[in-house]
């Protein structure tokens, strides 16, 4: 995005790729680390998201760096056709709530007993697709259940977030997770790559 586009000047905006409406900014998610977040957020019109979503969602974030330009009615013009959306799949789910991988960096991961087990530091894809997150546990976490500097956690085990949206709840405990075969699988070490 050009540094002359603010996110408060966007906010509320219709988004148009080419001549077609696809939603309207809304804003950013919390992050606690501002300088992280690269993403805006959108609120998709239903018929686009039908049309070019796999599992159609009323948000999605939107990469600040599409922004082309602003219309002559006041519209944000995007960069890239409808096709060429890549970065709208180049999301991750939870709870049915996309999220850009930059929104999630930083963010601490707790298990669903609540236990703080520590910070996303980066994600893993493979096949074009995020599989898990990247999280550096605290020591005490690492020494408890003898865990090695980094561990990966399946996506599929992220449950929810809290409602400031800064935590990232698990679906299981740390005990079950360090047992499941698809955290076994992204823990390996040999990686599978993209």
């Amino acid at each position: 995005m050009s540094d002359e586009y603010r996110i408060q000047e966007l906010l509320e905006r219709d988004v148009y790729v080419g001549e077609t409406r696809v939603g309207v900014i809304t804003g950013e998610r919390f992050h606690p680390r501002d300088e992280l977040v690269r993403s805006m957020r959108i609120k998709v019109v239903d018929d686009v998201a039908e049309e070019y979503m796999r599992k159609p969602a009323e948000f999605a974030p939107l990469s600040k760096e599409l922004v082309h330009s602003i219309r002559t009615d006041g519209g944000v013009k995007l960069s890239k056709s409808m096709r060429e959306q890549r970065r709208w799949r180049n999301t991750v789910r939870i709870d049915e709530k996309l999220w850009a991988p930059d929104e999630l960096l930083d963010r601490a991961v707790l298990d669903n007993d609540g236990m703080d087990l520590g910070n996303v530091i980066d994600l893993v894809k493979i096949k074009r697709t995020y599989k898990g997150l990247v999280i550096q546990p605290h020591y005490i976490v690492r020494s408890r259940h003898n865990l090695p500097e980094t561990i990966v956690v399946p996506v599929a085990q992220l449950g929810r977030t809290t409602a400031r949206l800064d935590e990232i709840i698990l679906r299981c405990s740390m005990k079950r997770l360090v047992t499941l075969p698809s955290y076994l699988k992204l823990n390996s070490e040999a990686p599978e790559g993209e």
